[in-house]
């Protein structure tokens, strides 16, 4: 049986953040010595490295939630599986489209500027123009 403070290293979590998962209900509540001190054992450390690596493929909390009810339930149809991970294919991707717009618009902005004068730098001249930014955020959807 682990401390928390060790499950926190093995799995390079904080100790706040393991609290913080059996608080939502991802971990389940530990053993206790008689001073009260949590205890954990290999399957709290498996669900754990399962919660961070999942954290990690920027899967949402609802998403790992999911995820592991239907871990728990290995009789179950893995297209339930797919399907979580399909959709969380998709946010990546538009995740991706966002960011290559941004990286398309800094380029614009970098090359536009002459790099002279502040007073004339085309870079803070967008930067300023909220009304221009708002046009081009719901243009993109973003």
């Amino acid at each position: 049986m682990l401390p928390i403070g060790t499950l926190a290293k093995r799995t390079g979590t904080k100790v706040q953040t393991i609290r913080y998962y059996e608080q939502i209900g991802l971990l389940p509540e530990p053993g206790r010595t008689e001073g009260g001190q949590r205890r954990y054992g290999d399957k709290d450390l498996d669900r754990l490295a399962f919660i961070r690596h999942s954290r990690q493929l920027g899967f949402s909390l609802e998403a790992i939630r999911e995820l592991l009810e239907l871990s728990d339930s290995p009789e179950r149809s893995c297209a339930q599986v797919d399907a979580v991970a399909h959709r969380q294919l998709r946010e990546v991707e538009a995740r991706i489209d966002r960011l290559e717009a941004l990286r398309s618009e800094l380029r614009r902005m970098i090359s536009e500027c002459s790099a002279d004068r502040v007073a004339d730098c085309r870079i803070l001249e967008v930067l300023r123009d909220h009304e221009e930014c708002l046009a081009d955020h719901h243009a993109t959807g973003a």
